[in-house]
């Protein structure tokens, strides 16, 4: 049914498009794990899927699979109709995340979670919170965890199918940032605060990230770091580490991740790098803004899937253990850099 992607139309992935779509009530969207706190799970500690369990107290929560599909079968469902910026369907999209944020007890960052695009003709909105972190000098200091939950929205009919439900691109980024962020709601181990940008209009040319990157300049954002999730729906193939970094030889971020992870985790893409992917996703307004080490995780390695903006891209195609593993490996990453007593993450 799909096609390998040609290699000169790789040079666009991860500066993906924009989907939207729309549930008519509120029965499709997931109540219970996806959204709410739950019971702690438990976690083997299996070689690069590691997660340290030393530093963990009770009712820390990690995710697993079944939260995962919970979210995913929500937000890359039929009835969002591809997640379009300024649809109906990203509508709903963002009403879920802002009900997932309540549900954890996570402020808004600006007097509503909705950031309005002023780049955008139609109505789209990023949606924004912050974990405010528990030491008392060290809270002014701002981790960014980001993904973009807009898609492309419809297609020219394949077999009647015409919704690019943008399961890997990139409601897969979007669950992972929602998991860390249940996670860290509940645990409250941040002694720095941690903003979850959800960005609207990646797929229209990074649209939302440039605003919002723009606009916290403005008001003088303490912009320690940001780390973005980008497609991340299904492990890699022959590789010896879960995820790449975009932009990897930038910055010492795969060296500070790996030491937090206590595992080679992050890796070097040469490809990632021959097509520029530092540039193509919504790490690149913050670099562009702040200056500061601001990259892209990614599972993505132009061999393991098919589907790229085109309507294939559906829950069916990925591996939700893989997802829980990859969500869980970064938990003490995040940790470890959210507490690190200076800001160890640099620019060569």
């Amino acid at each position: 049914m799909k096609k390998i992607i040609p290699y000169a139309l790789l040079l666009l992935i991860l500066g993906c498009g924009a989907a939207q779509s729309d549930p008519t009530t509120q029965k499709g969207i997931p109540s219970g794990p996806a959204g709410v706190k739950g019971s702690v799970g438990t976690v083997e500690k299996t070689g690069i899927n590691a997660v340290p369990s030393g530093n963990t107290a009770p009712g820390e929560m990690f995710s697993d699979q079944r939260r995962v599909s919970d979210i995913m079968d929500f937000l890359a469902s039929d009835a969002l109709n591809g997640r379009d910026s300024g649809s109906p369907g990203i509508e709903k999209a963002a009403q879920y995340i802002e009900g997932v944020f309540e549900e954890n007890g996570v402020m808004p960052y600006f007097k509503t979670y909705k950031d309005t695009l002023s780049n955008f003709n139609e109505p789209a909105y990023n949606i924004i919170g912050i974990l405010e972190g528990t030491d008392p000098d060290l809270k002014n200091e701002m981790v960014l965890i980001g993904a973009h939950y807009d898609h492309i929205g419809t297609k020219r009919a394949v077999m009647g199918d015409t919704i690019a439900n943008g399961a890997n691109d990139n409601a897969s980024g979007t669950t992972t940032v929602l998991e860390i962020m249940r996670y860290f709601s509940g645990a409250k181990t941040n002694k720095r605060s941690l903003v979850f940008a959800f960005f609207s209009a990646e797929e229209k040319g990074l649209l939302g990230s440039k605003h919002l990157a723009e606009r916290l300049k403005e008001k003088e954002f303490n912009l320690y770091t940001m780390m973005n999730f980008e497609m991340v729906g299904v492990p890699m193939k022959d590789k010896g580490y879960l995820a790449y970094l975009t932009g990897y030889q930038m910055s010492n971020m795969a060296e500070v991740c790996n030491k937090y992870a206590q595992d080679k985790v992050v890796g070097f893409l040469p490809t990632a790098k021959e097509f520029n992917l530092f540039m193509r996703s919504d790490n690149y307004p913050f670099h562009q803004e702040f200056n500061v080490p601001s990259q892209t995780f990614s599972t993505f390695d132009f061999t393991n899937f098919d589907h790229y903006h085109k309507v294939g891209d559906e829950n069916s195609e990925m591996d939700f253990e893989h997802m829980a593993q990859l969500i869980n490996t970064f938990i003490p990453i995040i940790e470890g850099v959210a507490n690190g007593a200076e800001q160890e993450i640099k620019y060569n």
